[in-house]
């Protein structure tokens, strides 16, 4: 039986003191582990499993923006994506194309549902329309990496791609059992948990305001989320969230190691523990 369900995201293995810390992590026997993306691109992903892999019992990945960044000659948007997919194949880590998973252990029974949702500018001022959220973003020094890197082929673009996502995943959780769940994706489900301070202006980047009342729609324990390299858990109508990122170097404290940045998310804080039915964030430092 597992032991416990844990989860981190944003390892961005390209840094040194990223990789060695991962590298340091212990073994931890029958517990999973959420990798909820931005772990790299292909070959980080390889590292990251052969490195990991050996030291939980199951392995769960969804996308995040930095692996579906295409350069060069390589594979574009969706055909991306599915070598990435391919990949996780080889080493028996679940993706948001695989059958949601049944978790049997401490926590109680739950599916735990990797999903690809990606983002679609709809995080914005309600004043500024989708044709200029660009031209706004530069306004205040933001030039997302995305625009460059991140390519929706054949989707005519990521909104279309977001949008196409998004349904196929509704569709799967209609017809997923009543169980509670855990949902997992990138990039958080709620305009409001995405607090970035002096990059605000990088909020069209960061969701989709489709998924605003998931947590309510379907039997949902817990969310878990990366992207923002903002840790916090956060409580809406009772739902916990998690934003679980390491994120770069100067964002986590190397005398913590990477192990100290591994979130509990079943069984999670005790029932007693569990503050009233809307409070957060609680910021994990």
């Amino acid at each position: 039986m597992p032991a416990r369900l844990l989860a981190i995201s944003d390892l961005h293995l390209n840094y040194a003191r990223n990789r060695e810390a991962i590298a340091a992590l212990p073994d931890h026997g029958e517990d999973w582990l959420i990798l909820a993306g931005d772990i790299g691109g292909e070959g980080a992903l390889r590292m990251a499993f052969e490195l990991l892999g050996p030291r939980f019992e199951r392995l769960i990945w969804v996308p995040g923006n930095h692996e579906l960044w295409s350069r060069g000659e390589g594979a574009v948007g969706v055909a991306r994506y599915a070598e990435l997919v391919a990949v996780c194949r080889e080493y028996g880590v679940a993706t948001p194309e695989d059958d949601f998973l049944r978790w049997d252990g401490p926590g109680g029974r739950h599916l735990i549902a990797p999903c690809f949702l990606l983002y679609d500018y709809s995080f914005r001022p309600a004043d500024i329309p989708r044709d200029r959220v660009l031209a706004w973003a530069r306004e205040g020094g933001i030039a997302a990496n995305d625009e460059r890197f991140l390519r929706p082929d054949p989707y005519p673009s990521r909104d279309a791609w977001c949008a196409a996502r998004v349904a196929r995943t509704q569709e799967r959780l209609d017809a997923a059992p009543g169980l509670p769940k855990v949902l997992i994706n990138h990039w958080p489900l709620r305009r409001d948990l995405v607090r970035l301070g002096r990059v605000a202006r990088y909020a069209p980047w960061c969701g989709t305001t489709r998924t605003e009342g998931w947590h309510s729609r379907w039997n949902v324990s817990v969310v878990v989320s990366g992207h923002l390299h903002t840790r916090a858990t956060d409580w809406k109508d009772g739902v916990r969230f998690e934003e679980v990122s390491l994120g770069y170097p100067r964002h986590w404290r190397a005398e913590r190691g990477a192990e100290g940045y591994l979130r509990e998310i079943l069984p999670g804080p005790p029932r007693g523990d569990a503050p009233r039915p809307d409070s957060g964030p609680h910021w994990h430092p």
